[in-house]
């Protein structure tokens, strides 16, 4: 299987995976900063036998200016989470959301960090789905409860020392996934201070898509990630952020699909930006 295929599946390969009677786990992360009606979008229409994943409550633990917006989940609760999703051990899973795989990619990351191999996003999302004809069904899904036990460490973390040794050390590369003009400093919407961790290096998530909202394909996102300064011979670390650790994961999928193993700093610029004691750059 190549990088690209353990990360995503188009929408015709899952549904014939489904047709077959594939045991397939799908969860629906309709999410976006800022915006609450995720669980009535689901409920109006998702693929069949999909759960719906609460990002805020499910993906992330209790905010604060300590650990960021977003930080990880307690791993008890995660897999109190992912045994409601109904997923067992062995389970394939699949995420999708209506944005791309920016927010589904946090699913994926998390439980690919908790241990689980087999998590792939439906490139494109729900709007694939329905574009190649797949019916929606409505309603609730409550699924037979799993088993899956936990554990974690299947993919990299930083620290916030770790991101800041990244930037300046000139042996790594870290990027920053959000849009331009908050790297910047340009604007800050929800964080205390605007600006980066200095060494940073501007790259939007939305930089990995097309216009349909599919990933780019495998060309196109080794060029891009070689212009970012991205070594191809895996002897580089790679850390990516973002505003609160969500963003940040589509990018580590990003460049998992091209055979790059990238670090996430979870706590992203929310905890950064909340101590004083780490600095702040602006412009490009």
């Amino acid at each position: 299987m190549s990088p690209r295929d353990a990360v995503l599946v188009p929408a015709r390969a899952l549904h014939d995976e489904l047709a077959a009677g594939g045991d397939v786990v799908l969860l629906d992360v309709r999410w976006a900063l800022g915006v609450s009606d995720g669980h009535e979008r689901y409920l109006a229409g998702h693929l069949p036998g999909a759960v719906f994943v609460d990002l805020e409550t499910e993906l992330a633990g209790p905010p604060s200016p300590a650990r960021g917006r977003h930080p990880l989940p307690d791993l008890a609760d995660l897999q109190a989470a992912a045994r409601r999703w109904g997923v067992r051990s062995g389970s394939r899973v699949v995420a999708y959301d209506a944005v791309g795989a920016t927010s589904a990619a946090r699913a994926w990351w998390l439980l690919r960090w908790a241990g689980l191999t087999d998590v792939r996003l439906l490139d494109g999302g729900i709007d694939a789905w329905t574009g190649a004809g797949f019916p929606l069904e409505a309603g609730e899904v409550v699924p037979v409860p799993g088993d899956v036990v936990l554990s974690p460490g299947g993919l990299p973390t930083l620290t916030p020392d770790d991101a800041a040794h990244l930037a300046t050390s000139g042996g790594g590369l870290l990027l920053d996934a959000r849009a331009g003009e908050r790297f910047r400093g340009e604007v800050e919407p929800v964080d205390p201070r605007a600006g980066h961790v200095p060494g940073a290096v501007s790259a939007p998530t939305t930089g990995n898509l097309g216009p349909d909202g599919h990933f780019l394909d495998e060309t196109a996102l080794r060029e891009r990630f070689a212009a970012l300064g991205v070594r191809s011979d895996g002897a580089q670390q790679v850390g990516v952020y973002c505003g609160s650790g969500v963003t940040a994961a589509h990018e580590v999928a990003a460049l998992a699909t091209i055979g790059v193993d990238a670090a996430l700093y979870a706590g992203s610029w929310s905890q950064w930006s909340n101590d004083e004691t780490r600095p702040v750059a602006t412009g490009a």
